[in-house]
């Protein structure tokens, strides 16, 4: 393909390659789709497990780091982020959670109408190809696969799970569904022993339709305005600097990080601040980049009297049945995330919703420097990890470019544990994360606490000092109905610029209660949905 197009996406990550695809049904339609990085045809891609190996990988990962963070005793956190096609849903563990129906019906009571919950099901629902059926909620035929592992985890689940059972925590049987509340087992984006992504789900048939001009390697730098509004944009790809321009729209789905960054090098933001770096101002909007959120959490490490996956991936004979028992069947531990068994849970009576998201992972990595761990080296003991994190912290950070350069990374500030309110909630995991590692029959088998745990009156000086990202940073282009604020209204349209919308996890208002990958999933169908009804 070449000359102009209908529609310019630019990222072809989780959300891009979702809208590129759905743009490209419609009959006749051009669609330029943009992707700095390069091809996810590799094998530790394709790999379920092998997202421990492109953790640290610079050529499919941008490897963000944050700027100290006051909150975690000036320490700064590493923010891995996709760098290839597919995006992080190329290189993350694959966990699906859509969140509860209330994050989206607190997303419309901000203004945001058409977006509660029973606004998008919907989306959800058309998204997925779900082992587990509840009819009018869990989606079949979709793009994407969800797998039910229940059957193949770690036998060692059952036993977190009973643990929490015994103190009264209700036992879920999907997250996604309508009892999501309590502990269970965790579903991941697989279909037959490989990743799920959007990449494999939704773009690569997509491509064999036709419709769309993917190019990789392609660095957008910035947009092309006349006036008000965007009418394409301008980007380097091998050395050269290229445009292309769209009829109808372009798309930023460049995720929390790219796409406020790609607005502010354009003149889109904060006036002040884009002056002081030597961008023009074009137009001032002043929540580019800000309302930055995030799941901020710890581990506790446990050893085992009994075998974990430890003993299965840290031997070389562990490793080679682990290798063969894939090869013949796409199963066992290789076709699985490490992360199979968590919950949502109140971590006191008082809270009126769920309020923590717990993990139970039969794996550790008590030995091994965070820059070196590789999920196939586990330590060489038998342990497990328990872990949690607040589902709906208040802290809000931010992002800026530092310069007009366009592949300078940009200022990330999180502004973890900024609020009271978080820090309470840090208190109520801790507390519950003892309280489960207490109880039977998951007390029976523990050895030792391999990680000291502090004493209470030291257990935020302990979280400061350990807690780091999830790595579900969202809100910096903020929908909402008031430009002073929010960065796209509620059919994701930057307000004031014609011609531009933003459809990926930077548009959430707030958080979700979980893992980020299924929500922007669904914002990236309702946003394709919404883009050809205004088409």
């Amino acid at each position: 393909m070449s000359g102009d197009y209908d529609y310019i996406v630019i990222g072809a990550g989780t959300a891009g390659c979702v809208v590129a695809s759905r743009l490209a049904e419609r009959p006749g339609t051009r669609v330029l789709l943009l992707e700095a990085g390069g091809s996810d045809r590799r094998l530790m891609i394709q790999l379920p497990i092998g997202y421990g190996r492109t953790f640290f990988d610079p050529k499919v990962n941008w490897m963000y780091d944050t700027d100290p963070v006051p909150g975690l005793d000036g320490r700064s956190s590493y923010w891995p982020r996709g760098k290839v096609v597919g995006g992080s849903g190329s290189i993350n563990a694959m966990v699906h959670v859509r969140g509860f129906a209330h994050d989206f019906d607190d997303w419309r009571a901000a203004g945001n109408v058409g977006w509660g919950w029973f606004d998008v099901l919907p989306h959800f629902i058309r998204a997925e190809d779900s082992d587990i059926a509840e009819p009018g909620v869990r989606g079949h035929g979709g793009p994407q696969h969800v797998t039910d592992i229940s059957a193949k985890a770690h036998p060692l689940c059952q036993r977190f799970i009973a643990a929490g059972a015994g103190l009264g925590v209700p036992v879920s049987p999907d997250f996604n569904g309508s009892k999501g509340e309590g502990l269970g087992i965790f579903q991941i984006n697989t279909r037959n022993g490989r990743r799920a992504s959007t990449a494999n789900a939704y773009l690569r048939p997509a491509l064999r339709r036709g419709g769309i001009d993917l190019q990789t390697g392609a660095q957008a730098t910035r947009l092309l305005l006349d006036g008000k509004r965007v009418i394409g944009t301008e980007y380097r790809q091998h050395g050269r600097l290229k445009t292309a321009r769209a009829r109808c729209e372009v798309v930023l789905c460049l995720g929390a990080i790219g796409s406020p960054q790609l607005l502010q090098l354009s003149g889109i933001g904060d006036g002040a601040h884009l002056g002081a770096t030597g961008i023009e101002p074009l137009h001032h909007l002043p929540g580019v980049g800000a309302n930055l959120q995030d799941h901020l959490a710890v581990s506790y490490f446990y050893g085992s009297t009994v075998p974990t996956l430890n003993q299965e991936l840290g031997p070389l004979l562990g490793k080679a049945r682990a290798a063969l028992n894939y090869a013949w069947n796409r199963g066992g531990p290789l076709g699985m995330s490490v992360n199979q068994a968590g919950g949502f849970v109140r971590g006191a009576p008082s809270e009126t919703r769920p309020n923590l998201q717990l993990y139970f992972a039969p794996v550790s990595y008590t030995q091994t420097p965070l820059s070196e761990r590789r999920l196939a080296n586990p330590d060489p003991f038998p342990a497990f990890l328990l872990s949690f994190n607040a589902c709906r912290p208040t802290s809000r950070g931010w992002l800026r470019i530092k310069s007009s350069d366009p592949f300078a990374p940009p200022q990330i500030q999180p502004n973890y544990l900024d609020t009271e309110h978080d820090l309470a909630e840090a208190q109520q995991g801790i507390a519950m994360i003892r309280r489960i590692a207490a109880a039977g029959p998951l007390a029976d088998i523990i050895t030792a606490r391999l990680v000291p745990e502090a004493e209470p009156a030291n257990w935020i000086a302990d979280f400061r000092a350990r807690a780091d990202t999830v790595y579900h940073p969202v809100g910096t282009c903020m929908m909402g109905p008031d430009p002073a604020h929010a960065v796209v209204d509620q059919r994701l349209r930057v307000h004031g610029i014609a011609g531009l919308r933003v459809a990926d996890a930077s548009i959430f208002p707030g958080i979700t209660s979980g893992n980020t990958n299924a929500p922007t999933v669904m914002v990236a169908e309702k946003g394709a949905a919404l883009l050809l009804e205004d088409a």
